[in-house]
């Protein structure tokens, strides 16, 4: 009989097929999950509500219909988890606001339905930032996760505390959501897959980060797992909704890799990356070409164009949308300082701007300039802007006849706890893929050397020096990198991720198993 650990450390999709087979029952797998979690949530504090019980009597009902020679679906007794945000019936769904801590949902958000009908049973819910809008899992209500490859680190954000359950074996599978990297950062510093689908085949309808009316980035419903099939078959799951359904998904299987021509760039010069993250996209981009596939080196043109039209777009209402779903109650310090910027009066913006620049703060100052655009007509400039730039890049693809694009997830490792507060913004690399709609996710591939800490040169500049003490102590953090097809072929993603998550497993320095 396998142990508890070995049953922890299997895919979903391998619980499914074990179930199904009667070599384990589903209450062995929840039983084992949840004593995983008791281990170590106590250090990483990444499940907040356990819905414990009920997933002992789902899991019996599971078994009681294998008997019956009857099956849900395809993850018929899987225990998997949920982000806090989306709703579960009978728990809370707060954002990390203690305002909503009291208030549970009557009903299964629809893609959390999906999941059940697929057959899946729910252990509970993981933490987040609160109103979803930092990379660390930190708020307020439930406090601070941390990450299970080092504790002094974050796990990432918003879907934080997901990633470090899943990486940590207290769970295969997790549903998140995305708007600027919410699933791939976490999934990046954790050392787990994870993957943003198209906009519009998903959409996450959360009512208390950003107002929900604010259409020209939209956040989507994404999945974190451990492998790439189970992130998939998930996938494939949720995009069964009858809301706003979008265009069937391919099997990603069924894509040949040595047809591919794929698009590779290491850095997107606006923000250098740590020596271990190129060295990521480096490694991989070898494996696939061993794997038959064409690369080539690509830049997305207009970045600093980009990260403009991102926080221009977001910040239309001047912070007023976070306002209201805080109801007076303290804001996160990562939060309240995008408040403060969005809702900053244009003249105080103007000299704030030029004082960072002249004490050589370069990297704030061009961020402060993001901010402060709220009338109507500069909105509509933004978002005609956001479908030139949409464009522009759509034409770059298809001159250059690419397929899948191949680079970084995050300029850094995991950041250390309230390096987000300096460091809100890394470069596009996340961003820039919600900006444009496109389908990208996150696979993991090395851990960070010794030699390869950092390499950054003394700077007075706060956001320079703030990478640079990320990057030092970093040694053993897992590294991943960002695979991104072109609207609406995730299963091109997919492939291209599934192609180098079998090769980098066969690595020495594979991040399989944190050491908690």
């Amino acid at each position: 009989m396998a142990s508890n650990n070995e049953l922890t450390r299997l895919s979903a999709t391998a619980m499914a097929t074990k179930i199904a087979s009667g070599e384990i029952s589903s209450l062995e797998l929840v039983n084992a999950h949840i004593e995983r979690i008791e281990q170590v949530n106590p250090a990483l504090n990444a499940m907040v509500f356990k819905t414990h019980d009920r997933a002992r009597t789902e899991a019996m009902a599971a078994d009681a219909a294998r008997l019956r020679k009857q099956s849900s679906g395809i993850f018929h007794g899987v225990p998997i988890t949920i982000k806090e945000c989306l709703d579960v019936a009978g728990t809370p769904s707060t954002f990390g606001l203690k305002w909503r801590a009291d208030i549970h949902a009557e009903h299964d958000d629809i893609y959390v339905g999906e999941m059940r009908k697929a057959g899946a049973v729910i252990l509970g819910k993981t933490n987040v930032a609160q109103c979803l809008l930092y990379y660390e899992s930190d708020n307020p209500l439930y406090g601070r996760s941390n990450n299970p490859w080092n504790l002094e680190r974050t796990c990432g954000g918003s879907s934080g505390g997901e990633a470090a359950i899943i990486a940590a074996g207290g769970s295969p599978l997790g549903l998140g959501t995305d708007i600027g990297g919410s699933c791939r950062v976490p999934a990046a510093f954790c050392g787990v897959v994870g993957f943003k689908p198209t906009d519009g085949r998903v959409p996450d309808t959360g009512l208390y980060s950003l107002p929900i009316g604010q259409r020209a980035v939209v956040s989507q419903v994404g999945v974190l797992a451990r492998h790439v099939e189970d992130v998939a078959n998930a996938l494939s799951t949720i995009n069964q909704s009858n809301f706003e359904p979008g265009l069937a998904l391919p099997d990603y299987r069924q894509t040949d890799i040595a047809k591919l021509r794929i698009a590779v760039y290491h850095d997107d010069r606006s923000f250098a990356v740590a020596p271990a993250v190129a060295r990521a996209v480096k490694q991989a981009a070898a494996l696939l070409r061993a794997n038959g596939a064409e690369l080539i080196e690509w830049q997305p043109p207009d970045v600093p164009e980009a990260v403009h039209l991102y926080f221009a777009l977001l910040s239309a209402d001047r912070g007023v949308g976070f306002k209201q779903a805080l109801r007076g109650e303290r804001a996160d310090p990562r939060l309240k300082t995008m408040m403060q910027l969005s809702s900053m009066p244009a003249a105080t913006r103007f000299l704030a701007r030029g004082l960072l620049r002249a004490t050589g703060q370069k990297t704030l100052s061009d961020f402060l300039g993001h901010f402060g655009y709220s009338r109507v007509s500069d909105h509509w400039q933004w978002v005609e802007a956001q479908m030139q730039y949409r464009k522009k890049i759509a034409a770059q693809l298809e001159q250059n006849k690419i397929d899948a694009i191949l680079c970084p997830p995050c300029a850094l490792p995991a950041l250390t706890h309230g390096a987000s507060q300096d460091l809100g913004v890394m470069g596009a690399y996340g961003m820039l893929w919600n900006l444009l709609g496109y389908p990208a996710g996150v696979v993991p591939v090395t851990r960070v050397k010794t030699e390869e800490e950092s390499t950054r040169n003394p700077s007075r500049d706060i956001v320079e020096k703030a990478a640079g003490k990320v990057e030092k102590g970093s040694a053993g953090l897992p590294i991943g990198v960002q695979v991104v097809a072109r609207p609406w072929r995730e299963h091109i993603a997919l492939a291209v991720m599934n192609a180098v998550e079998q090769a980098a497993r066969k690595g020495s320095d594979y991040p399989e198993q944190p050491p908690l």
